[in-house]
């Protein structure tokens, strides 16, 4: 019987819902089909209309009212971060053990993408592409400041100097947290998109848990807005840090003096201009080429510090690093207001403003590191979100954070007027060939700028084409410029602090979608133990484990029957005596045949593994079997064996 027979069937008899049953013939549908209906897919004026009304709209106001929207953003982020904060605090670390425990579960081979489809991009290319979206500018930026803030300033409750401490906080910060809130969007829709064939929105992974009408409906719709609205500006936040450290640097290499909001235009003009030739040639060839040269140029860097640094004092600090991390990982995740009297207002600046500011990034990188994620397992594309990215963020912190304790310990301080965009080309200053290496590092932040709105303008392309796998260059194109322009624009206009309430208005929109990624697992969960796959597999372990139990109790009785023959014998031979010996073999066959029986379905699980020719799921990996007859053969043969070493 063929699967869509098989799904028409089960649909038949109610076993399956009409959505269960669409995904089914979505997974059974021709690759080239499916894409043949994505290339026709059109804007949705709906979601981008009112996704760009809604950006310029914030904008107006930021340069008309900057008093009142300073305000605003304000106020608004201390009702976030303090009234919700302990749900942040909360919610981060579950996220955390939800996508370990579907990593490891029964749903950890299922692929994202059609049986047997192999990877689109080279393991190398992968990581890269996913780390230069996922943390790019922020390592340049916070990679030498955040552990020397902990250092000079300590945490809540403990005393200042702490270099453990310190590093346990920053990589509580940018460790396994954002990365399994990204693999969890990420998972929701790769699944969704290259394994049953569903759009790739947001808006698209909520099916299992409100169906297609609603999910394509107001609800669907509104989802993909605030999904938008939260990448516009997060990136725009991004680009303009990018861009304030790059003049900082041109500043520090004596290249320009005072750098003003000019340069910062001139800064983000062109590598708007770059950004936009990498847009237009697609992510199979701008991307993933500047994201290898960011891997490229991320390493000489850390190298030459680690070189020409404290190497030893570097190479100690990784141990110490990640000794630390995992040491004090449950005592910062259950860390409050309460926890001590500072604990409130440090929370406030850091804990909680990274765990809000992860989530306002989640729609963009989520669904990014899904677009490149197609044809891996679900447990290959969690565990190397995990892993990997919190394995080089280790290394980075150690050898940068490490780097500017060792001088502030040694009153060499980079710290200097307490500027953070200053402090990374403070450090390699500090260093023969500095400058050279100060160079580098600006073209590297400028790759970073170039990948992060690169990748996010992909996003919102697709989020605005109905989730068209390949968005249209027009349509990207014109996303990454209006994100530039609102870059140019709050950092420009208004007060010093524009950038601050560019980022807040961020955090402040995106925080919503804590509660949305809240329900993301549970629709992941009933995604992948709905996947016609698992469900085949499933089928077909109960169908071998029942014949299998069948033929078990058939062979029992048959040892009950010799054995009652047996005990006739002996009656008619030797009288009573015998008949007594006789009945207490009888009462021991019989027992044996109840411990048999009762032990039917692991005997089947444990003993079938050697035979061929049919695939069944054990629980945790694909094994081959034989059909219900030779599983007959199988066991009687068995059977015999432990009757020959009973008797």
């Amino acid at each position: 019987m063929s699967k869509s027979e098989n799904t028409l069937d089960q649909l038949k008899e109610g076993s399956i819902s009409p959505d269960e049953a669409q995904d089914a013939a979505r997974l059974s549908e021709p690759a080239d089909s499916a894409a043949a209906k994505d290339e026709r897919a059109g804007i949705d004026w709906v979601v981008t209309g009112t996704a760009a009304a809604l950006v310029l709209a914030v904008v107006a106001w930021g340069l008309v009212g900057s008093e009142s929207f300073a305000n605003f953003a304000s106020q608004a982020l201390d009702y976030v971060v303090v009234d919700w904060g302990w749900l942040f605090v909360l919610a981060s670390t579950v996220f955390v053990f939800f996508v370990l425990f579907v990593a490891f579960s029964k749903f950890g081979h299922i692929k994202l993408g059609k049986d047997g489809e192999q990877p689109e991009f080279s393991t190398f290319s992968w990581v890269a592409m996913m780390f230069a979206a996922g943390m790019g500018i922020g390592l340049m930026f916070y990679g030498t400041t955040e552990p020397l803030t902990f250092f000079r300033d300590g945490v809540p409750g403990r005393p200042e100097g702490n270099v453990g401490e310190a590093f346990a906080s920053t990589l509580f910060h940018w460790g396994l947290h954002p990365w399994s809130l990204y693999a969890i969007v990420g998972l929701a829709i790769a699944y969704g998109t290259f394994r049953l064939g569903r759009k790739q929105l947001l808006s698209s992974a909520f099916i299992p848990l409100i169906g297609h009408r609603l999910a394509e409906g107001w609800l669907g719709k509104l989802i993909d807005i605030l999904a938008i609205f939260a990448t516009v500006f997060g990136t725009a936040a991004s680009l303009g840090i990018g861009a304030r450290q790059i003049s900082s640097g041109m500043e520090i290499v004596d290249w320009v003096d005072n750098p003003g909001n000019t340069l910062i235009v001139g800064i983000i003009v062109v590598l708007g201009i770059a950004f936009l030739l990498s847009a237009a040639s697609g992510v199979g060839k701008g991307i993933q080429w500047i994201s290898n040269t960011n891997m490229v140029l991320a390493t000489i860097i850390a190298l030459f510090v680690l070189v020409v640094g404290p190497t030893v004092v570097i190479m100690n600090m990784v141990p110490t690093t990640l000794g630390n991390y995992l040491q004090d990982f449950f005592a910062m995740a259950s860390r409050t207001a309460q926890s001590s009297e500072d604990a409130g207002d440090w929370l406030s600046a850091w804990t909680i403003f990274y765990w809000a500011w992860w989530v306002s990034w989640s729609p963009f990188v989520g669904m990014f590191l899904a677009r490149i994620s197609r044809g891996r397992t679900v447990r290959e594309f969690i565990m190397v979100i995990l892993l990997v990215p919190t394995s080089v963020t280790i290394l980075w912190f150690s050898i940068f954070g490490g780097t500017a304790i060792h001088l502030e310990e040694t009153g060499k301080s980079i710290w200097g007027d307490g500027d953070a965009t200053k402090m990374l080309f403070n450090l390699l200053h500090e260093y023969p060939f500095g400058a050279g290496v100060s160079i580098i590092a600006m073209l590297l932040l400028a790759t970073f700028f170039i990948t992060s709105a690169d990748s996010a303008s992909t996003v919102m392309g697709s989020m605005s084409q109905r989730g068209r796998l390949v968005a249209s260059p027009i349509v990207t194109v014109l996303w990454g410029v209006l994100t530039c322009a609102i870059a140019v624009i709050m950092l420009t206009t208004g007060d010093a602090d524009s950038l601050d309430n560019l980022q807040n208005i961020t955090i402040i929109a995106a925080s919503p979608f804590v509660l949305i990624i809240i329900a993301l697992m549970f629709a992941v969960v009933k995604a992948l133990g709905d996947d016609p796959l698992y469900l085949d597999q499933k089928n077909q372990r109960r169908m071998v484990l029942r014949v299998a139990r069948e033929y078990r109790e058939r062979e029992n009785r048959e040892i009950v029957k010799r054995a009652l023959r047996k005990k006739t014998r002996h009656e008619d031979v030797t009288g009573s005596t015998a008949a007594a010996s006789s009945h207490a073999a009888v009462t021991s066959d019989a027992k044996a045949a109840v411990e048999d029986s009762a032990g039917a379905q692991n005997y089947a699980s444990e003993d079938l593994e050697g035979l061929e020719t049919m695939s069944v799921y054990d629980g945790e990996k694909v094994v081959e079997v034989v059909d219900a007859e030779d599983v007959a053969d199988y066991i009687n043969n068995r059977n015999d064996e432990d009757a020959d070493g009973r008797s």
